[in-house]
């Protein structure tokens, strides 16, 4: 038994962390589990404490990270991605409501905004918000700017939806799990005929190409996950595929930012019914009753 699972099974707080541990707080971890979402708190409990960049702990690392903004990072330029100045000029996406997740210091939310769209933009970061919002001052654009976890809807009350929802590297620093509450921010926020507009690492050029199993073992997710065009398309499989490439290699008198370690991709949601299924997202979902069946030797499912 790896040291990370002998802690979270009974109990131990991991190394580095005193006190009740996040994914045990208010819940009797013996039989504590009901819900989806202790489920998750769970899994994040076994990631070492300084690999948490996806929940609200983790703030303090890229409040770090955004310390210095002179730090020669490709991405701290004022600059939108090369892919969504495309999709605007192509007319495959046109200016509505539009949510920038994990916004950073702001380059393509204010390029959403002086394009025409309403903007809100978050970041667990309060650093990269408040150099974002002096970009927008400085430029005149109207951003809402929400600091916090995207993902929990009582820490970041979003409301209604989007016809464009922008990430241009959030989705790969979250660990394999938190794909779910990827997908049901999707689901409650996302507009049907809404497009995502994703930026991520891609594999063979930039981030772990680890199996999502072993970052379990290994408590860490080595500076974010690599993604194949093969993996998109079954994450997002519920969604219809508009473009997926790699991200143009722009050079540095572009307007545009671009990076060939990352894979671009615009997907949209079909116009009729929910993005995966019909009903609330999978957290306020409970499984249909299983028919009856022997009490012994009946079959256990199609897997």
């Amino acid at each position: 038994m790896s040291t990370a699972v002998r802690q979270l099974a009974y109990g131990e707080a991991p190394e580095g962390r005193t006190g009740t541990p996040p994914y045990a707080s208010g819940m009797d971890m013996h039989r504590g589990i009901r819900t989806v979402d202790d489920v998750l708190r769970l899994l994040d409990g076994l990631f070492a404490p300084g690999a948490d960049r996806w929940t609200a702990d983790g703030a303090g690392w890229w409040d770090g990270f955004y310390a210095d903004r002179d730090r020669p990072v490709p991405f701290f330029v004022d600059k939108p991605d090369e892919n969504l100045a495309d999709y605007l000029d192509r007319g495959l996406v046109a200016p509505g409501r539009a949510l920038d997740l994990g916004c950073g210091p702001g380059r393509n939310a204010l390029y959403l905004a002086a394009a025409g769209f309403d903007v809100d933009a978050v970041d667990l970061s309060p650093a990269a918000i408040a150099w974002a919002e002096a970009r927008a001052r400085e430029s005149g654009a109207a951003v809402r700017f929400h600091r916090g976890d995207a993902f929990d809807p009582a820490a970041v009350p979003l409301t209604g939806r989007y016809d464009l929802i922008v990430d241009s590297g959030c989705f790969h620093h979250l660990p394999p799990h938190r794909r779910i509450s990827y997908l049901d921010l999707l689901d409650r926020h996302l507009a049907p005929g809404g497009h995502l507009a994703l930026a991520c690492f891609a594999h063979g050029a930039m981030g772990s190409e680890l199996p999502d199993a072993a970052f379990y073992g290994e408590a860490a997710l080595h500076g974010g996950l690599a993604y194949r065009p093969e993996d998109l398309r079954r994450i997002f499989g519920h969604l219809d595929e508009i473009e997926l490439r790699p991200m143009r290699d722009e050079p540095p008198g572009s307007p545009r930012f671009g990076e060939p370690f990352l894979h671009t991709a615009l997907f949209r949601r079909d116009e009729d019914g929910p993005a995966r299924g019909e009903g609330p997202p999978a957290r306020d979902r409970l499984p249909a009753p299983a028919p009856p069946g022997p009490l012994l030797g009946g079959a256990g499912g199609t897997g």
